[in-house]
């Protein structure tokens, strides 16, 4: 086999390891929208806020613990395998083993007698349910880094659809069975009860797939053994090991808890202002919190997913094309993923927009918040636009080197948030679109900022009209088709369909098919699209194929 085969198949099987945790994200993000529907039934909006706001805060101590160790794990043992140093990339992940142990054990104590520190009112409560999945999670991270430095991403997407699935079950199932044991007269501790059910079924989610992973690495232990068997390699000392696993872990953490930083801060400076400064009730305060992220925040998520999903294969291309010097190749393959994310984000945040009540009617039916809910969401359908954006820019100066500078940017746009929050908390009675602005503007200004930098190292120059203005336009065509075509629906099927829940679905779904058709007819006919870009969406080939069919393409 020559070199030049090697290094396509190598590529190739890059790709398709790239699609196959994309793909299996996806699926966890649809899971994840999917059960907190019955579950926001059951917990409510007070519900809700308790759980997002003790999930900030297990968040970050989760992050500074054990959720940097997959990627930090990955990194520095595929270094040893790719030396051949079989024996000591298996001392690595022993050692590993005990780094997370330690961290881990830490990170549950500090849960369990910092709560009332770390969260507001009977948020410290459901907080305190969080900490033993802190310390399982370690050993289920490093056993992901382990498989991950194999160049294998299966196992890894296997168990988080496992992570997922049972997180739902236990959530649903946990939060039912809870809220009937805390009665129905006194509504806060039903919540809090919900609450915890929920927090109890993210551990057992982290649990089983704990136990997945255990299980492929005794099928293929024989077959590490007898490579590390057959290593003569010098073994590294374990003050070496620890050593280096510190100064991997350490930038990891930096960058992730910065970049995850935001919801926590959020929460902390939502929840004080408003009731130490301006005297609110903690239920009214942790039920707008509870619409906002787990509501509208929640739906914005799935698309976001759906267009990183479309760059994750080209960005190793980015890569390779720079590491060889070759700016040119590298700037035309960002234009293309830029192209695909924004013919994917833009007609996305139109069609949230554009149908929020719908959409929140079928997901969050709760009458008595639908209309708030649906106004965050019609506010934060354009960071759909920014986030996504934004997530490719990281990954591409990240990709060509630039490490830091997203790191910084984040962290500029954090204290810039906080600022602004503060001030519209304070001066404003905005409630919780105070927190839709600031995400605008977090979202935004990291678009800025990374491309500031980015444009800086390759010479992108994107066809505006391609690329912004003709896809903005067809979403825009689009978007008032799409409203058109529910209310004309929806007020048909109210005729003879009963439950209004119903007639909204059916309307809804002939609504979005429309929009779909709408969009790419817009866009191609227009001269926006090409066959070429619709083959670089995820599935492109049976769109295009579809498309065809249907005479638009």
């Amino acid at each position: 086999m020559n070199k030049d085969t090697d290094n396509k198949q190598k590529k190739g099987g890059l790709f398709v390891q790239a699609g196959i945790f994309a793909i299996a994200g996806i699926i966890s993000r649809i899971i994840g929208v999917l059960y907190t529907s019955p579950l926001a039934a059951i917990i409510g909006d007070e519900g809700n806020g308790y759980y997002s706001a003790a999930y900030s805060v297990y968040t970050i101590v989760l992050l500074v613990s054990s959720y940097s160790i997959p990627s930090a794990m990955s990194k520095i043992i595929a270094g040893k395998l790719a030396v051949k140093e079989y024996r000591n990339a298996h001392r690595i992940f022993k050692c590993a083993l005990y780094y997370v142990a330690t961290v881990g054990m830490i990170g549950t104590l500090i849960l369990l007698f910092f709560a009332d520190i770390l969260a507001a009112g009977r948020s410290a409560t459901v907080l305190r349910f969080f900490a033993p999945t802190i310390f399982i999670f370690g050993f289920l991270g490093v056993l992901r880094g382990y498989f991950q430095a194999h160049r294998t991403m299966v196992p890894t997407s296997i168990s988080q659809l496992i992570e997922q699935i049972f997180n739902a079950l236990v959530s649903v199932g946990g939060a039912l069975i809870l809220t009937k044991i805390a009665g129905e007269e006194d509504p806060s501790k039903r919540a809090v009860y919900g609450a915890i059910g929920s927090s109890l079924g993210t551990g057992t989610g982290v649990l089983v797939a704990l136990l997945f992973m255990l299980f492929v690495y005794h099928v293929n232990a024989k077959a590490f053994k007898k490579r590390i068997a057959r290593d003569t390699s010098e073994d590294m000392s374990n003050r070496e090991i620890f050593r280096l696993i510190f100064m991997i872990v350490t930038p990891f953490i930096l960058s992730t808890c910065i970049y995850n930083a935001s919801s926590f801060l959020n929460w902390t400076l939502f929840s004080r202002i408003l009731m130490n400064v301006k005297g609110i009730e903690e239920t009214l305060v942790v039920s707008q919190y509870g619409i906002f992220n787990r509501k509208a925040m929640l739906i914005t998520n799935l698309p976001i997913a759906l267009a990183s999903a479309a760059a994750a294969a080209m960005i190793p291309e980015i890569s390779t094309s720079y590491a060889r010097g070759d700016k040119e190749s590298a700037a035309a393959t960002v234009s293309k993923v830029i192209r695909v994310i924004l013919m994917i984000s833009i007609p996305s945040s139109v069609g949230l927009f554009a149908l929020a009540r719908p959409i929140m009617m079928i997901l969050f039916p709760q009458k008595a918040s639908l209309s708030e809910a649906s106004m965050l969401l019609m506010i934060l359908a354009i960071t759909v636009v920014f986030y996504s954006l934004s997530t490719v820019t990281n990954a591409v100066l990240q990709g060509i080197g630039k490490v830091n500078a997203p790191v910084i940017n984040a962290f500029i746009t954090l204290v810039i948030q906080a600022l602004l929050l503060t001030a519209l908390l304070i001066f404003t009675n905005l409630g919780d679109a105070a927190l839709c602005i600031v995400t605008i503007v977090y979202s935004l200004l990291m678009c800025v900022l990374n491309n500031m930098v980015m444009k800086k190292r390759i010479p992108i120059n994107n066809d505006f009209k391609k690329t912004y203005l003709l896809p903005s336009i067809s979403a825009v065509v689009m978007g008032i088709v799409a409203f058109l075509v529910h209310w004309g629906f929806d007020s048909l099927f109210k005729l003879f369909i009963p439950r209004e829940y119903f007639a909204n679905i059916l309307a809804t779904l002939i609504a979005v098919l429309v929009a779909v058709f709408v969009y790419f007819a817009v866009l191609i006919r227009s001269g926006g699209a090409s066959e070429e870009d619709i083959r670089r969406f995820p599935k492109g080939a049976s769109i295009a194929l579809l498309l065809k069919k249907l005479r638009i393409l």
